[in-house]
């Protein structure tokens, strides 16, 4: 069979958007990353078949992409016929990030991913296995790595987590790994569905509970893409606090729901905040101090950063 190769350069944050956007269209074992070509940080490789429908796919998988190409987050689609998909590539959906997670994408509802990382002895890996989904949330963005490094440092098995804004749930699952039991909320029915299939794809159903709501004010704000709030959306109820609440947000959604982070953490409990750029960290800092959430941790890629606070520091 021959194969049509599609290649387009990416900046860093432009890669959940990718996912997200070919989520229904490429299969995820067809995605590679390719060398990047300066300035752009990725070089993706996507393969489709070059059957009676590949002029369609392409027209589809150009016109999904146009916006990003527009703001300059990619660069334009290059199309080319190949015989066989190279191999020895590095794959887009298995990738290690910090000391223990593997990001392993998988088609949903597969009851053994395919290509699957296999540890070697005494090797205590995490493997996430994140089902294709339009939910934000791939392991590429570099708010997600960040957050995952500092959640491997601060999750205990002891621990009660909340997942805010839980996206593909791969956060939530992280925690869970690490031993925790979660509560993940998202206001986007989509994303809840998606980190409901990152439960039960990881088999954390008795771990990990998802719903449509957000914490205390958040549940009046109005959907992530913009408009007025969600009906759907509840506000949480606070049975019980938090040992470690992890939110991956924009950064005015973190500034208004300070008083609730401060209210639903523990005493010494962490809050991992990310989703944000450099310029945006003071802000923050300034919004969370007020609050009692003193800074123990900062991690940086690029101009994104993640800042660990904690209660009663």
């Amino acid at each position: 069979m021959d194969w049509i190769e599609l290649s387009i350069d990416a900046t860093s944050e432009a890669v959940d958007w990718v996912y997200t956007l070919l989520a229904n269209h490429i299969a995820p074992e067809d995605i590679h990353i390719s060398p990047p070509n300066p300035p752009w940080s990725h070089g993706f490789l996507l393969y489709i078949a070059n059957n009676g429908q590949v002029h369609h796919r392409i027209s589809l998988i150009d016109d999904l992409l146009r916006p990003l190409q527009r703001t300059a987050m990619i660069s334009d689609l290059q199309v080319a016929e190949v015989a066989a998909k190279p191999q020895n590539l590095d794959s887009a959906w298995r990738r290690s990030i910090g000391d223990r997670f593997v990001i392993q994408n998988v088609i949903q509802n597969i009851s053994t991913p395919t290509a699957e990382y296999l540890p070697t002895h005494n090797d205590d890996k995490l493997i996430i296995y994140l089902p294709n989904s339009l939910a934000f949330g791939t392991g590429w963005h570099p708010a997600t790595i960040l957050s995952l490094r500092l959640l491997e440092k601060y999750t205990l098995p002891s621990h009660t987590a909340l997942d805010l804004g839980s996206g593909s749930g791969i956060l939530s699952v992280a925690m869970a790994k690490l031993g925790a039991k979660v509560i993940a909320i998202d206001n986007d029915p989509l994303a809840v569905a998606a980190t409901q299939a990152a439960i039960s794809q990881n088999q954390l159903d008795t771990q990990i509970t998802a719903s449509c709501s957000s914490l205390g004010s958040g549940a009046a704000l109005g959907h992530w893409l913009g408009g007025d709030r969600p009906s759907h959306v509840s506000e949480m109820t606070l049975a019980s606090k938090f040992d470690v609440i992890a939110a991956n947000i924009f950064a005015r959604v973190h500034i208004s729901l300070a008083p609730e982070y401060a209210q639903a953490l523990n005493e010494r409990g962490k809050l991992i905040t990310a989703g944000y750029t450099s310029d945006r960290a003071e802000d923050i800092t300034n919004a969370m101090q007020a609050v009692g959430l003193g800074v123990c941790d900062r991690l940086q890629i690029e101009d994104w950063v993640a800042i660990a606070f904690q209660k009663d520091i």
